[in-house]
């Protein structure tokens, strides 16, 4: 048959047709295919074939490449064998004269970075995923070793529920890094009655380490009311003492390590804002120093709300003197000038203190600036609060909070949320 007869290998073939074509043939003589159409063969190295052997030369059409391969020649015969490629029927109409490519593009020098296995990473404990490409490993600074996104802070974002009582903090919109913090606490008093205790500091971003003195006046403040409330001490005589102990601890910031100011040798030292609150069954306590405020907000909404603090600004000073009006003193670019402060350089520790007898429940927020900014007199801040906030106390902060970033979060934000009276122990949110 003329299917196995062997081709003449000196003649070019058809294109269209396979058929033998002439020297100089413009025309294929049995199908009329315009040679002329047809490009000059580049001069380039053939393909590997399947058995790792030179593929003879032959003409193919350009939309086969991409599913055939060119064998070498069959022995005694001309006719080439066609090797099917994934999914390609044996008795496809594609002509067997194309091959699949091995010619590689090079491979790069570096191969981007895996997700780690689940398994590997939860024996491994203290490995940390990249928040941004999700496969790179978080260096020690806070780097992602794979595309170098720099990792959120812990403190960017903390919740935290304990009991009745809750408490939210933020960065912010604005800023770099969290300067506030907070600390939380349950009590119970010597006839058996509770204590709830919420404590929240705002770090003053003009002097070093504000990160580090809120942390450290808010932990110590907390502690020390902790200690001393079982022990039978007065509520507000243990904020006093309380307030004493963060500023020692902010003090001693100022110190250590030795080398700590040398990098920044005309700064002032670390220094923050207090205010915390202890609530009893029957006694509203508040302490401060700095302008971070503490709200009442009744359950009963027909009642007024109050500011139950006054800053140590220069706003308030202002008030205060009769120079100004509270609208006048706020609007003035001077208004958060603080007067008042926990650090070394503090020109004097004045720690205020004052307890209240509501004759109703409802919360007291405790809060920075960072929110009061965006709801500054007492009838704002009430109508912030949900209805709900003494069995919902975190769902609160997390509203107060909101509110605070939908304004603007020009300021790290920070705010908890403690319901009056306390209730009694182990009772838990609705």
């Amino acid at each position: 048959m003329m299917s196995q007869m062997p081709r003449q290998a000196a003649l070019p073939t058809c294109p269209s047709c396979a058929e033998p074509l002439d020297a100089g043939d413009r025309y294929c003589g049995a199908c009329g295919f315009d040679l002329s159409v047809v490009p000059r063969r580049p001069d380039d190295h053939p393909t590997l074939a399947m058995n790792g052997m030179a593929a003879p030369a032959a003409p193919a059409a350009p939309e086969a490449l991409a599913a055939w391969a060119t064998p070498a020649a069959a022995p005694h015969t001309g006719a080439p064998t066609p090797v099917r490629a994934p999914g390609v029927d044996a008795d496809t109409s594609v002509p067997p004269t194309a091959g699949v490519r091995f010619d590689r593009p090079a491979e790069p020098e570096e191969y981007p970075l895996q997700a780690p296995d689940p398994r590997v990473a939860a024996e491994a404990g203290a490995v940390k995923v990249c928040v941004a490409c999700r496969a790179g490993r978080v260096d020690d600074d806070g780097y992602c070793e794979n595309c170098g996104h720099a990792q959120p802070r812990e403190r960017d974002h903390m919740e935290l529920e304990s009991g009745p009582v809750a408490a939210v903090s933020d960065r912010g919109l604005r800023h770099h890094r969290n300067e506030d913090s907070f600390s939380l606490g349950r009590a119970t008093l010597p006839d058996g009655s509770p204590a709830l205790v919420a404590v929240v500091c705002d770090g003053v971003s003009s002097a070093t380490r504000p990160d580090d003195a809120s942390m450290a006046a808010a932990r110590a403040a907390g502690e020390s009311l902790l200690a001393a409330l079982p022990q039978g001490a007065h509520p507000q005589a243990a904020m006093h003492e309380a307030i004493v102990a963060a500023s020692h601890a902010v003090n001693a910031l100022a110190g250590e390590p030795a080398t700590a100011r040398e990098h920044a040798p005309h700064q002032n030292s670390p220094a923050c804002t207090l205010v915390g609150t202890v609530v009893t069954p029957g006694l509203l306590v508040v302490g401060w120093v700095g302008d971070s405020r503490a709200y009442w907000v009744p359950a009963d909404r027909a009642t007024p709300p109050a500011r139950l603090t006054e800053d140590d600004s220069w706003a308030a000073q202002m008030v205060a003197a009769g120079l100004m009006s509270e609208a006048e003193a706020y609007a003035d670019e001077r208004a958060h000038a603080i007067t008042g402060w926990l650090g070394a350089d503090a020109y004097e520790l004045e720690p205020h203190t004052a307890s209240f007898k509501p004759d109703r429940p409802g919360v007291v927020v405790v809060c920075t600036d960072g929110l009061w900014n965006y709801a500054e007199a007492a009838e704002e801040m009430a109508e912030v609060v949900p209805l709900d906030a003494a069995v919902r106390p975190l769902h609160c902060a997390q509203v107060l909070v909101g509110h605070a970033l939908d304004g603007g979060g020009h300021d790290n934000v920070t705010v908890a949320v403690v319901p009056f009276p306390a209730p009694p122990q182990g009772a838990g949110n609705a």
